[in-house]
């Protein structure tokens, strides 16, 4: 075993004098090990498989973030479902999760700890900050890159370990497997997952392939953050456009998590942004209904083919912990209350004010098809 606590320094046990192992940082070494557990075992069965039913490994688009926080005994804990699209989102969750602590400091009577959550809250509020150390613990907004298997039949779907179906609408009951866990480089993993991250730490965005200077930052994070961890893994929903997959929604934590967003699509979003009349809509609606009562992985309506697919998340080591956001990261927001200055400033209505006139044709539309959702849903929820 090492003697480190996995957020950098070098091996300090457990090899023998003179291995070469001994000089390397521990943060980037892959530890591997047999799995005892029945399920780890079976999911390690299943991504060899991968391995060969779906060889190859291509980006998932844009990068996720989440929330962590260094731990006494070593790694790093995620405090949330990291599934944040953009840093500041993050660094919202980071200041509600100050808030939190501040909250069960008061509750148990530690004045001194309520006092400095609530002013990290308060500073997230104004300051765009990614790493803040409160109460001496230091906390991160850190950075997963996403990746899709995909073989002859197109992107890989969820696999049978994965969390199966919890019933049509209670996808967002169902547990979140990343919330809690713990990153640690230094603890072993089944022998595919090894091999998994492996093949992940040496990909480098192709030249022509994104901008430069994603390129540029891809390349700089592969020799500063040279290690790396696997989160759990989450599933988006892609659709199949003039013979390609793209992605047509954002993470989710389980597959019934995505198929409930994928009905949402068909029932709601899809008949809005293509502005389809009732007869329109129907096949949409019907396939919403099948999926429904027949959970699936692959679905047809309307002429489009969907299917839910498996995304693994990286997050990179170095020798500080884990990478944060790159400085090509998309990061289009502001802190709250610096939005709410600047609204302020320019005398305009904030999120909560109608525009002059109220809302325009597409807003109502919209307003129409969500509460005729809504009002199916507690319709199930009363039957």
């Amino acid at each position: 075993m090492d003697g480190t606590n996995g957020n950098g320094g070098t091996r300090a046990a457990g090899g023998a004098p003179g291995d070469p192992a001994d000089r390397v940082p521990a943060y980037r070494q892959i530890r591997v090990t047999t799995p005892r557990e029945p399920v780890a075992a079976l999911a390690d069965t299943e991504a060899r498989l991968a391995r060969e039913t779906h060889p190859v490994l291509m980006s998932a688009g844009a990068p996720l973030f989440g929330v962590v926080r260094e731990r006494d005994g070593g790694g790093w804990e995620v405090l949330g479902s990291f599934l944040e699209q953009a840093p500041q989102e993050a660094r919202d969750s980071m200041g509600a999760a100050f808030r939190r602590a501040a909250q069960r400091a008061r509750d148990a009577g530690d004045e001194e700890a309520y006092a400095a959550c609530m002013s990290a809250a308060e500073r997230m509020d104004w300051e765009a900050l990614d790493e803040l150390t409160v109460a001496g613990v230091r906390h991160r907004v850190a950075r997963a890159e996403c990746y899709i298997r995909s073989g002859p039949d197109g992107p890989e779907p969820p696999r049978p370990s994965d969390p199966g179906p919890a019933g049509a609408g209670r996808g967002r009951g169902e547990p979140c497997r990343t919330r809690g866990s713990v990153l640690d480089p230094v603890r072993p993993t089944g022998m595919s997952e090894a091999l998994l991250k492996a093949d992940l730490l040496t990909l480098v965005r192709k030249a022509g392939t994104v901008p430069d200077d994603v390129r540029d930052d891809s390349r700089r994070a592969a020799d500063t953050h040279p290690g790396g961890v696997l989160l759990p893994p989450v599933f988006m929903i892609a659709r199949r456009v003039e013979g390609r997959w793209r992605p047509d929604s954002a993470g989710s934590a389980t597959p019934q998590r995505a198929r409930d967003h994928l009905a949402f699509r068909l029932r709601v979003m899809i008949p809005w942004e293509e502005r389809l009349d009732a007869e329109a809509r129907a096949p949409y609606t019907a396939a919403a209904e099948r999926l429904d009562a027949h959970p699936a992985d692959e679905l047809e309506a309307g002429g489009h083919r969907f299917r839910v697919v498996r995304v693994e998340r990286l997050v990179r080591f170095g020798p500080e912990g884990p990478e944060g956001p790159r400085p090509s990261d998309p990061d289009p927001q502001v802190p709250v209350m610096v939005q709410e200055q600047r609204l302020r400033e320019q005398d305009l209505p904030d999120d909560d004010g109608d525009a002059p006139g109220g809302p325009d044709e597409g807003t109502r539309r919209l307003a129409g098809l969500f509460h005729e959702e809504e009002a199916r849903i507690r319709a199930l929820g009363e039957r």
